[in-house]
């Protein structure tokens, strides 16, 4: 059964004493370690460790400490060069050559060839290795034959043309591959343990040397990697709390220097009493409802479009969030292009004329006010999400009618229940760009990816997106935003804010740079 308001509330404020009690007892040893030492909130602990099974942003951003791609990322979030020193594109666009590092060792010593990389994306594409993420290297050649079984890894478009010379041939234009280089479904292998991801040798500027669940992720710099001799410091402890307000109390406590978000309703006190370490910044994100379309409640559309015009996105970015979202109509953030498509019609109506229409849609899906409608929204642990979905339950009640059960589950186990839509209606969801261009979003709702836990599977759309890829420059883009706006009047999710990032830094930590991508590899951190 789900929790009333009332018990969710009383719960959540016990879990937030248990976790300060927690810190207060169980951390002494992370603020005994040494000052080389940073330690940084990871938000929840990451759901695998393994290149081509990690998909939750804390196991990425783990990951991109410890490993390295081609491309890597620099301190304002741009690609640089990685494990490789220098490529060059053809004219066409469409073969890339890389320069490998000479020099580059993995962290047992042995040397980084292209044959690491041909190993890996072979795995990562293969049908068996249900690697979440494989869709994003579906621009190399055969790369989407081989994803559906059509044909066999060792056809994919990527070559060693000698021990350190790495080719790779695309099958359509890709101009965002380089940042596809620096995501960890894109990194090399070595030979040894590759199903071990505690116990494989890395290539990044830190190791694992300690895994404690639910409590602390040690990594150690690595004295192999081809740039240690300018990384500063020593260690990073990454401490899973899902807690923001636990983060925030450990923060205040010193025993984070770093945190992974900050509390919902505190920004205006942060902004007054911790001025100097709230760091906040627009970022390539958006935050959905998904609706389960595969359910019979959520087929209707006119029904879908109800509930999406029933939410009051303006209160939920103002008073919920209150640190400077903006609120959505679309899925594809500002920074991306001019999209919006039918979300732009809805955004110009003013709030009564947006009721009277969810009504109407409501009534034409067959429902009335009297209807006992009851959906679910699963959301994972989070006192934001919560505040969130509670907000929408409220709204949805008044406009609509509608009965709304909230249900929290911890993070991996509301990965898989999303992942199955055996029981998800209503859930959490939303995307942080793994690349600059809009099909990083856009890619979620195609039929037969991976990521789509909609099940919106709609042949038209697949279309206009595989036409898309067939254009360049501002045609493309036109396509794109036709796109979207076909798939906003689908509705399988329903937009409701787009992203900044959050985060409080201590005044000790020197080269965090705030940038769009909100990637900070610890790599370029020093600590006073």
């Amino acid at each position: 059964m789900g929790m009333t308001l009332i018990e969710a509330t009383v719960r959540g404020l016990v879990s937030a004493l248990i976790a300060m009690v927690f810190c207060a007892n169980s951390h002494a040893d992370v603020r005994a370690e040494s000052a080389m030492v940073i330690r940084r909130g990871l938000g929840p602990e990451p759901d695998s460790l393994h290149i081509h099974r990690a998909q939750g942003l804390a196991a990425i951003n783990v990951l991109r400490d410890l490993r390295e791609g081609l491309v890597s990322f620099g301190a304002d979030g741009q690609p640089v060069p990685g494990g490789a020193v220098s490529w060059e594109v053809s004219s066409n666009g469409m073969v890339w050559t890389f320069q490998l590092r000479p020099e580059a060792r993995w962290s047992n010593g042995d040397g980084i060839v292209a044959a690491d990389y041909l190993r890996a994306w072979k795995r990562g594409l293969a049908p068996g290795t249900a690697g979440p993420t494989a869709s994003l290297l579906s621009p190399v050649m055969n790369a989407r034959a081989v994803l559906a079984g059509r044909t066999s890894p060792e056809s994919i478009g990527i070559r060693a043309l000698g021990p350190h010379t790495l080719e790779i041939e695309l099958e359509i234009p890709a101009p965002w591959l380089l940042e596809i280089l620096a995501h960890p479904v894109s990194y090399p292998l070595h030979s040894q343990s590759i199903d071990k991801p505690r116990k494989s040798p890395v290539n990044g500027a830190f190791t694992l040397t300690d895994w404690s669940p639910h409590a602390q992720l040690l990594l150690t710099r690595n004295e192999n990697f081809h740039d240690a001799g300018n990384v500063a410091i020593e260690s990073i402890a990454y401490l899973p709390v899902e807690e923001p307000t636990a983060e925030l109390a450990r923060f205040r406590a010193g025993e984070l220097d770093i945190t992974e978000t900050i509390p919902s309703g505190r920004y205006q006190w942060l902004r007054e009493n911790l001025p100097s370490q709230l760091r906040v910044q627009a970022y390539l994100g958006s935050f959905w409802l998904g609706l389960n379309v595969s359910k019979p409640m959520l087929q209707s559309i006119d029904f879908r479009k109800a509930l999406s015009l029933a939410i009051d996105r303006d209160t939920l970015a103002r008073v919920v969030l209150g640190s400077g979202e903006m609120p959505a109509w679309g899925v594809i953030p500002p920074g991306l292009g001019s999209f919006g498509g039918i979300g732009k019609e809805y955004a110009a109506l003013d709030r009564e004329a947006r009721i009277r229409e969810a009504q109407r849609l409501y009534r034409l899906s067959g429902h009335n006010a009297s209807d006992s409608v009851r959906l679910q929204i699963r959301y994972n642990t989070s006192s934001l999400h919560r505040r969130v979905v509670v907000a929408v339950a409220a709204m949805w009640k008044q406009v609509l009618g509608v009965s709304t059960e909230l249900i929290n589950e911890e993070w991996k186990v509301f990965v898989n229940n999303r992942k199955m839509g055996v029981l998800t209606e209503v859930f959490r969801g939303g995307w942080i760009a793994d690349f600059g261009d809009p099909t990083t979003f856009l890619d979620l709702f195609l039929s037969d990816t991976e990521l789509n836990t909609t099940f919106y599977s709609n042949a038209r759309y697949d279309q206009m997106l595989s036409d898309a890829t067939q254009l360049k420059g501002a045609e493309r883009m036109n396509k794109l935003a036709a796109s979207e706006a076909f798939l906003m009047s689908e509705m399988p999710v329903i937009p409701l804010y787009y992203y900044v990032s959050r985060h409080l830094v201590s005044t000790k930590i020197h080269g965090y740079v705030d940038n769009v991508r909100d990637i900070h590899l610890s790599r370029y951190l020093e600590v006073e």
